[in-house]
């Protein structure tokens, strides 16, 4: 097992360079000039070519990749164009709320879409089946923009229970979590039902239900393990889901995060904070599916890596 996740470990940095060039070329591509932007609409050419030397936009894009790839290997991300301060610094003050909200919402989503996927799988084509697939079915279909506006409408407009700004306490988690999380809720719901309804019919469900095995005992014990593992390999994707989906919902409830600082450079054409975001995104997705293939060992024992 060891030797495998130092493996998997080895095999991140082709894959983070691959990432890293197609990030600073795509940033690259973006249309606008980020030192017009730096320098301001009223500034005169020579004002605009001497901010872009400062930016060292001036330089070929091999070099500006050279030395921007080098300096991000010593730690140092380079600083903000629209705020000035060290990237890194930007970041560190977003990332927390962020993650947070990325824990909340699928913690809550895994709960309840495997609380419902488990039933519909138990009681399926019933009642509680039919009304649990409609909610995921709901849940996929409602953009999370209106799903966001609509719940902010009703609990922070009209009821006033609940804040829509901000990350101070644990109520302005309520309406983002909800609002990320729905998507991944119904998806869970589905795909647990899916795997459910697939150990269910197998021969030794049957058997343990024919020695008199109760059947709570049946779906804990010997349905669960065995179902859960193309679940959690659905739940590392929908986290990855959840850290792109984040862009969106920060942007409706103004959350401090790190999605709302994306949405800012992108404005901006701030490359350095840019560059540094999606490749953080890509390391976390990267990671999210290294600890995802190590729990499949713990969930299944028979599975071995070598």
């Amino acid at each position: 097992m060891l030797n495998y996740f130092l493996k998997r470990l080895l095999g991140l940095i082709p894959t983070l360079l691959i990432v890293a060039v197609l990030v600073f070329l795509f940033v690259h591509m973006l249309p606008g000039d980020p030192a017009r932007l730096a320098a301001g609409q009223d500034a005169d050419e020579q004002t605009v070519a001497m901010v872009r030397a400062e930016l060292g936009l001036d330089k070929p894009l091999p070099q500006q990749f050279v030395s921007f790839f080098s300096h991000m290997l010593q730690g140092d991300f380079g600083t903000s164009i629209r705020t000035r301060r060290p990237v890194a610094t930007e970041i560190g003050e977003r990332f927390f709320p962020t993650v947070m909200l990325t824990i909340t919402s699928m913690v809550w989503a895994v709960i309840f879409g495997m609380a419902i996927g488990i039933v519909s799988a138990v009681y399926r084509n019933k009642w509680p089946d039919r009304l649990g697939m409609t909610l995921a079915v709901s849940g996929i279909s409602f953009p999370a923009f209106a799903l966001g506006m609509l719940l902010m409408q009703i609990f922070s407009v009209q009821l006033g229970w609940l804040p829509t700004v901000g990350a101070s306490s644990w109520k302005h988690y309520i309406l983002p979590s909800i609002t990320l999380g729905a998507a991944v809720a119904a998806v869970m719901a589905r795909f647990t039902r899916a795997s459910f309804v697939e150990v269910i019919q197998e021969d030794f469900v049957r058997t343990a239900r024919a020695k008199g095995v109760r059947e709570r005992a049946v779906i804990i014990k010997h349905c669960l393990r065995n179902a859960l593992i193309p679940v959690v390999t659905m739940m590392g994707l929908q986290f990855g889901f959840l850290l792109g989906g984040s862009i969106l919902v920060e942007a409706v409830f103004n959350w401090p995060g790190l999605g709302r600082l994306l949405v800012d450079a992108v404005q901006m054409r701030d490359y350095p904070v840019i560059q540094t975001l999606v490749l953080l995104f890509s390391l976390e997705f990267i990671l999210i599916n290294l600890v995802v293939d190590v729990l499949y060992g713990y969930i299944n024992p028979t599975i071995r890596y070598k």
